[in-house]
């Protein structure tokens, strides 16, 4: 018996390597392939810095400029639409050489970075430092070096202009983002929200609830929504994923009542409000108790949406407080599985369609 196994095995190989294959390779052919990743190339007129944001902060205030810090990382694709749909756009690229000194910062670079402190740190601490969980992630300062808007991940063009100018023009001195964006871009008044199996129904109460709870807040007649519902979500890996926490669906600018899991009564007006969701669709997932763990509030394709809900319902972010590193070993774990990975996937797009 074990001799005829042994000579089964020894035709096997022969076979393999007859047809060019090896031993060495088969482990390799066995793990998937990523796909996606985007190189980038950042334009030549973002500034030339030697890192020292005081001195940074200090020029660009001579120039009537603010400084716009960049965090970036290799092969994002989120990275390379917004250099080459948005700084490809003559109108924003002369708002953004005009109004702001532009830094780029890698999120996992070692170069040494002057904070506003005077502490020196390396990119990848500094990053750290702040919280940067998305790239590109954009911090916008003012002049005594506190920031003054927070943008984590991609916005299309015309919200990204919107922020733009509201930095420029110096208009948080008289309202908060949240609500100059309720301004240009006014709550419709028809229309209805996409509907899905997976939304828990009203009435909310967010009381006792024992898994994680996942809010998308969302408005009626939003095209980013609809990309959502219509591109992102119909894929059957990640609705197996997003139905593993309490979901609810509230429009922002409703009033809606809601109850929080500490027990206080609100409405979803009130609450978009308090958690600054800014636009829609934001989507804030929470553990039971009402804490925030990780919140999505630009544009995402289908695996980070996917990393997103992971990340909340593994319990990853209690030992692993990065969460690209989080994606980056959950791409890992999924290629050695032998399946592919494909970051830059719609949902009616097979792996690796472009």
């Amino acid at each position: 018996m074990h001799r005829s196994r042994f000579a089964l095995a020894l035709v096997v190989l022969a076979s393999a390597i007859a047809l060019g294959s090896s031993p060495a390779s088969w482990s390799a052919e066995k793990k998937g392939r990523y796909f996606g990743a985007k190189p980038t190339e950042y334009p030549a007129w973002f500034k030339e810095s030697f890192l020292n944001l005081r001195e940074d902060i200090a020029e660009a205030a001579a120039g009537n400029k603010r400084l716009l810090l960049l965090f970036h990382q290799d092969n994002c694709p989120y990275c390379n639409v917004l250099v080459e749909r948005n700084l490809s756009q003559k109108d924003i690229v002369e708002l953004m050489q005009s109004r702001f000194e532009t830094v780029a910062i890698n999120m996992w670079g070692d170069r040494e970075v002057t904070d506003f402190s005077g502490r020196t740190l390396t990119e990848k601490q500094f990053a750290a430092a702040l919280k940067v969980q998305f790239t590109p992630t954009l911090l916008f300062f003012d002049e005594t070096g506190q920031v003054v808007l927070r943008l984590n991940g991609y916005l299309p063009p015309q919200r990204f202009k919107l922020a733009l100018e509201y930095v420029s023009g110096r208009k948080e001195k008289e309202l908060t983002f949240r609500d100059y964006m309720a301004r240009y871009e006014p709550p419709p008044a028809s229309g209805t929200l996409n509907a899905e199996d997976f939304f828990a129904p009203p009435p909310h109460d967010l009381r006792r609830l024992k898994k994680p709870i996942a809010v998308f807040f969302e408005q009626k007649d939003c095209p980013a929504c609809d990309l959502l519902h219509q591109k992102v979500l119909p894929d059957a890996e990640t609705r197996q994923i997003v139905r593993r926490v309490h979901n609810i669906q509230l429009d922002m600018w409703s009033d809606t009542p809601v109850i929080l899991p500490d027990g206080r009564k609100t409405t979803a007006r009130e609450w978009a409000r308090e958690l600054d969701v800014k636009y829609a669709p934001t989507i804030v997932i929470m553990d039971a108790k009402g804490r925030e763990i990780i919140r999505s509030e630009a544009f995402f394709k289908v695996f980070h949406t996917q990393g997103m809900f992971d990340y909340a319902t593994s319990g990853a972010y209690r030992k692993e407080p990065s969460f690209q590193r989080y994606l980056s070993a959950r791409a890992e774990r999924i290629r050695e599985q032998g399946r592919d990975v494909d970051i830059w996937r719609f949902a009616d797009e097979p792996p690796a369609a472009r």
